[in-house]
């Protein structure tokens, strides 16, 4: 699929509802035409642009959020990157290259470090269910005993690459039970709860580094699948977990959900690329043909192949004969790489970065390199495809959010693999975004784009990245995490047309180099929105009323109450019956302007009657209440949501 537009903001369409408000207006019942919403702007001049540096004294911007708390990683994680995150009770647990570290939040304002487990893993990405905590690993470092002296050998049986598994009843003092080694690693991995089975749980593993030696893990190929039908490319890995006996943990389906697909469309360098080449080709350094654009040949790819040239006359130090030998090789060299790889083959992905569980819904959204999936689940041994898109806009897709109902999906493109600036203003908008699909017959439907809009400098590493939803009732509304682009809040409740409506960041570490932090991944949990700072350490931010969110509607948000919480696991937001949630989607007509003030006015004094009165008083009030907004319902320019408040009302 090719997908050229650019939505990245205000809306110019005459939408239904607004032409029923013009209607309306015309019966004397509303007086705007247009809802609020969709005219949503930011401060301008942006805030954000121009910064001050610094680590922990940075120039900060924010609107329409509060910092609740910032605090630093300790000591012994400083320096290393901070990752992802996962929620248990008062509890969160942040990755960190160097282990994990479990946070007490009972007092947000006060985060307390309760656990500093040293257990270094790229990138050791965390989950929880019930007792357990799982944390990936995939690079070559991980030892199987924690250890911190990393592993010196190309095979050894001490080398960890797969997934840990620890017993977290006692969340203050974690026990390392069990592990399972993978071909590939885990880079990240999903837990995936099935509701028709209480005895286990499932774990689909993301692993994207090279296949290690059979020697290291029998069994492993990095053949290709129609050479080896047993090769570990071109699959993800299912886990069982016993809950009761989780040392059995094993894997039990390697299901090949690419098959079939050819290699996706791709987008060439951007100018500021194009540009640094040009200077890099000038300066001598060696240039290639990857696929369909020249980049410059990593340094240890020269050096590898300059060694291979000395080897080859029985040398043992490079000459200049041998540099300019590698020059007039380099091609053949690389072209020789990507063979051995598959690439040349129009072949698709042979790996998923994220896959995002939505088991109340049976589906999952998999994130996999040139591809977006939809994946049913049902089965959580035997997922399989049912949808896939690709778009030469994006480079590498790398995590996938619901909306509540299932309806719609946002896939993040990582382009630059998030240790590069690609916001600044030169940087197409379409690249390095968000992409909005609607969910229709099975079908993924593309809707528009989202980048953020405040550019970013070359000395901040942006893209988007991973973010969740907020439980606002009524609406589609996302926070998410653009590194250093710091955080953003995006209403996208009309897919077409997504709106930001809230934001915090910082100026970059420093404006001597890029250094990598910022925000690797927000989530809302129980009332405040957590942020995994990968140089820093963790944020605390709440919401705040604004024009954009009411209190009603945040009020209506807090009342979701979760007892855990994982990055790539999506529950389902239920809202109990409360004045808060009638008052909630009373706020959006107003803002709407799809109902008239008069009945606004008469739903909002009654229900702030409700809770101070009792038995009979109580029951009249509300039939009286209920029946007025179901007799307003015809008359609104949103019916269906009149008729949602009068069930409410009804069931208080």
């Amino acid at each position: 699929m090719m997908i050229s537009q650019c939505t990245t903001g205000v809306s110019s369409r005459f939408s239904q509802s607004m032409f029923k408000a013009v209607l309306l207006t015309g019966l004397g019942m509303l007086t705007f035409l247009s809802p609020v919403l969709s005219q949503a702007q930011a401060p301008s001049p942006d805030p954000r642009v121009g910064l001050s540096p610094g680590l922990f004294d940075a120039g900060e911007a924010i609107w329409n959020l509060k910092m609740v708390s910032t605090t630093p990683s300790p000591r012994d994680f400083i320096g290393a990157f901070n990752t992802d995150l996962a929620f248990k009770e008062n509890f969160v647990i942040q990755g960190n290259y160097n282990g994990f570290v479990v946070w007490d939040i009972s007092n947000p304002a006060k985060p307390e470090i309760v656990v500093e487990f040293l257990c270094p893993a790229s990138q050791s990405d965390v989950s929880v269910y019930g007792d357990l905590l799982f944390v990936s690993g995939e690079g070559l470092e991980g030892r199987l005993d924690c250890g911190t002296q990393g592993v010196a050998t190309t095979v050894s049986e001490e080398r960890l690459r797969g997934i840990r598994i620890f017993d977290i009843s006692d969340i203050r003092n974690p026990k390392y039970v069990s592990n399972v080694q993978t071909c590939r690693g885990s880079h990240t991995h999903s837990v995936l709860v099935d509701p028709n089975d209480s005895d286990n749980v499932y774990v689909y593993v993301s692993g994207s580094a090279p296949v290690r030696p059979e020697d290291e893990l029998p069994g492993c190929s990095s053949a290709l699948p129609m050479d080896d039908p047993d090769s570990a490319l071109f699959r993800i890995e299912v886990i069982k977990v016993p809950l009761a006996n989780p040392e059995l943990a094993a894997i039990v389906n390697s299901p090949r959900i690419f098959e079939d697909l050819t290699a996706p469309p791709t987008h060439g360098p951007a100018p500021e690329e194009r540009a640094a080449l040009e200077r890099a080709r000038a300066a001598g350094a060696f240039i290639a043909r990857f696929g369909e654009e020249d980049r410059i040949v990593p340094n240890r790819m020269v050096t590898q192949y300059l060694n291979r040239i000395v080897e080859e006359r029985g040398g043992t130090q490079p000459t200049a004969a041998d540099s300019a030998a590698l020059r007039s090789r380099i091609q053949d060299f690389v072209s020789e790489a990507l063979a051995e790889r598959g690439r040349g083959l129009n072949l698709g992905p042979n790996q998923c970065h994220d896959i995002t569980l939505y088991p109340e819904i049976g589906l999952a959204g998999g994130a996999c390199e040139g591809y977006g999936l939809l994946l049913d689940i049902r089965d959580p041994a035997n997922p399989f495809r049912l949808d896939a898109v690709a778009d030469s806009n994006f480079a590498y897709w790398h995590s996938a959010t619901f909306n509540n109902d299932g309806t719609v999906v946002i896939f993040t493109d990582e382009w630059g693999g998030g240790t590069q600036a690609k916001c600044r203003d030169t940087d197409p908008m379409e690249w390095g975004a968000n992409a909005v699909f609607t969910i229709e017959d099975g079908k993924m439907v593309f809707q528009s784009y989202f980048k953020l809009p405040a550019p970013q400098t070359s000395q901040e590493n942006c893209v988007a990245h991973n973010g969740s939803l907020i439980p606002i009732p009524g609406r589609d509304v996302m926070v998410q995490g653009w590194y250093q682009g710091g955080i953003n809040i995006v209403d996208y409740t009309d897919p077409a047309n997504p709106v930001e409506i809230a934001y915090h960041d910082r100026g970059p570490i420093t404006t001597e180099r890029l250094q990598v932090g910022g925000s690797w991944s927000v989530y809302w949990y129980n009332g405040y929105l957590v942020n995994s700072e990968i140089a820093r350490g963790l944020d605390i931010f709440e919401l705040v009323p604004s024009q954009y969110i009411s209190a009603n509607e945040i009020a209506a948000a807090n009342t979701v109450v979760l007892t855990y919480k994982n990055a790539q696991g999506q529950p389902r937001y239920e809202w109990p019956a409360t004045t808060a949630l009638a008052k909630a989607y009373l706020d959006q007509l107003e803002r709407n302007r799809e109902l008239d003030r008069s009945v606004l006015s008469s739903l909002r004094s009654g229900l702030d009657r409700v809770n101070g009165l009792s038995g009979r008083a109580k029951t009249r009030l509300i039939n009286d209440l209920a029946t007025t907004a179901e007799r307003s319902a015809g008359a609104s320019g949103n019916p269906a949501k009149v008729r949602q408040v009068s069930e409410i009302i009804k069931q208080l």
